[in-house]
């Protein structure tokens, strides 16, 4: 997996968000039986003021979020809580784009009482889910997404961000 990761605010660099941004990507494909070597994606490691400029751009909501993601392509599953069609490794390599906050991951990690590294890492694991067709509009694709995070996420070491 090649991911592009630009850095425009500088905390994110402070805890490897190229490194998380590589392990989190990789876990997500290699759970899905994808070949990692050869799909892109970019990540967009910014603070709350552009993440709420982007929010509000391309979502009509102007305030920050926690992780947005860009697919290259429309990948979703036509029926609720069925897997989506994979991408095609030759004609669909560039999966798409993700941005995620500092400011708001931090604050959420701070609430939920967990480590800012494990929020983070399951944010992006969470956008790159989006990047591949898993959506939570509706009950059982959202039932779909939540598994496969917290199935990622356990075999990364990284506690179910779900538990109550």
């Amino acid at each position: 997996m090649s991911v592009d990761v630009v850095i425009e605010d500088q905390r994110w660099a402070e805890v490897d968000i190229a490194l998380l941004a590589a392990r989190a990507t990789d876990a997500v494909l290699d759970r899905l039986g994808l070949e990692q070597s050869v799909f892109d994606i970019t990540v967009l490691a910014c603070d709350d003021t552009r993440i709420a400029a982007l929010n509000a751009d391309f979502r009509g909501k102007p305030a920050p979020t926690n992780v947005l993601s860009w697919p290259s392509d429309e990948r979703a599953a036509a029926v609720a809580g069925e897997m989506p069609l994979p991408p095609d490794p030759v004609m669909d390599s560039e999966l798409g784009d993700i941005a995620i906050a500092y400011d708001t991951c931090l604050r959420e990690a701070e609430a939920a009482g967990s480590q800012f590294i494990h929020h983070s890492v399951h944010l992006l694991v969470h956008g790159t889910l989006h990047l591949l067709g898993f959506d939570h509009e509706r009950d059982l694709d959202a039932t779909l997404m939540e598994g496969l995070e917290v199935e990622i996420l356990g075999k990364m070491g990284i506690d179910n961000p779900y538990r109550d």
